[in-house]
């Protein structure tokens, strides 16, 4: 519950996307949060206010003017007490007044005179979000500290496809709660690697090991809300890449290193989530091999590339995180893993608690022992991680 009892200002501008914010109120009332909705007139055409007051459990706002609030400053009063500001649709006209200053109703005066931050989901038609004025725009709010969400690309109302696609809730309740994350990691550059790998037999088989790539993912967005330049390198998966993070899919653990090799150079921490396959066939056959013929069949494998290890034993080498999933003995297979790679910090869980499932249960070891993260959900857990070893890089930064 990462958004419990934080204080959000949602507001509405005119667009059918404003649909989508009915379910980002209960969304965030649903997360803990207290939910404050102020509706553009145009937004009341899509919107009515006694939804988002039922939603929201609270009074919906839209009239700057409204006698309601005693000294006639609703865009003071109705501001004041929030941690955020979130604007879910943006529309083209609200964005072209808040990067000019305009203000002439109540969201975009309030918006005006607000002390808190700004996050905006912009919504819009293609041919609008492209137009050069509203990219000024959207580069003057940006340079203002605005933080944007979206837009992404797809189907529009209007007909036409492209990009103004205002984001889902879910997604938009993610990018608050990134907002909200403790930028430990500001100006860091992280590579992670997450997901299986799969080393053919023949154009049809391979032999890989199990992993949904979900809790490096959950890694690699949990790097990103903490302000680092993440890259993710990932095996053949199908995980939405987190926002922000740049994402290179490979297949093979061969195509991993080589990835690994091109990314990690100059960066600053490498966390290896990868489930990679320890073998590869090393008669791989270039045709499908048929079920008759393969009676008695033999592979011959061959070891793949000790990934981590190679980054660790860099002469600049980054700071290295490793996972280890264990069936057993988790405490003795972690330590014995982390000496053996030569890293200052290893994440352990046992596979059979963990494989494909949204919750882990995961313990750091490190030089200080072990710290046990417990059982939640991988995001969660991500993020204990990435704070744990901020504390662990700070602590040797004072140490030299």
């Amino acid at each position: 519950m990462t958004l419990k009892g934080r204080r959000i200002l949602l507001g509405l501008t005119g667009g059918i996307a404003a649909y989508k914010s009915a379910e980002l109120a209960r969304a965030l009332a649903k997360s803990g949060c207290d939910v404050r909705a102020v509706l553009t007139e145009a937004a009341t055409r899509f919107v009515g206010t006694a939804t988002m007051q039922a939603l929201t459990g609270q009074t919906a706002w839209s009239d700057l003017w409204d006698p309601r609030v005693a000294d006639n400053m609703a865009h003071i009063e109705l501001s004041r007490d929030r941690d955020l500001i979130v604007v879910a649709p943006a529309s083209a006209d609200f964005i072209a007044k808040t990067a000019h200053g305009l203000a002439d109703d109540l969201l975009s005066t309030l918006v005006l005179a607000r002390r808190c931050p700004l996050l905006i989901a912009p919504a819009m038609n293609v041919e609008m979000w492209e137009n050069a004025a509203t990219q000024r725009n959207i580069l003057a709010l940006r340079d203002d500290g605005v933080t944007l969400a979206g837009p992404v690309a797809g189907d529009q109302a209007c007909g036409e496809t492209g990009m103004g696609r205002m984001l889902e809730a879910a997604a938009i309740v993610a990018e608050i709660e990134a907002f909200f994350q403790p930028k430990v990691l500001a100006g860091k550059r992280i590579v992670v690697t997450a997901g299986p790998t799969e080393e053919p037999i023949d154009p049809v088989r391979v032999i890989t090991n199990a992993s949904s790539g979900k809790m490096g993912f959950a890694v690699a967005r949990a790097a990103r809300e903490a302000g680092a330049e993440v890259t993710l390198i990932a095996g053949p998966v199908t995980q939405p890449t987190p926002p922000g993070v740049a994402r290179v899919d490979v297949r093979t653990a061969e195509a991993m290193f080589k990835a690994v090799k091109a990314a990690v150079a100059g960066c600053d921490v490498f966390i290896a989530v990868a489930a990679v396959s320890d073998y590869r066939v090393a008669n791989r056959a270039a045709q499908k091999i048929k079920k008759g013929a393969a009676r008695g069949l033999r592979l011959e494998l061959v070891e793949n590339p000790d990934i981590l290890a190679w980054v660790a034993k860099q002469k600049r080498a980054p700071f290295c995180v490793g996972f280890a999933a264990e069936s057993e003995k988790l405490g003795a297979h972690a330590r014995e893993k982390r000496a053996r790679k030569g890293i200052p910090l290893l994440a352990a869980n046992l596979a059979q608690e963990a494989l494909g499932s949204d919750t882990n249960a995961i313990t750091l070891f490190d030089d200080n022992g072990e710290h046990p993260l417990g059982r939640g959900p991988k995001i969660e857990l991500a993020r204990k991680l990435v704070a744990h070893m901020a504390a662990l890089m700070a602590r040797r930064r004072r140490a030299r």
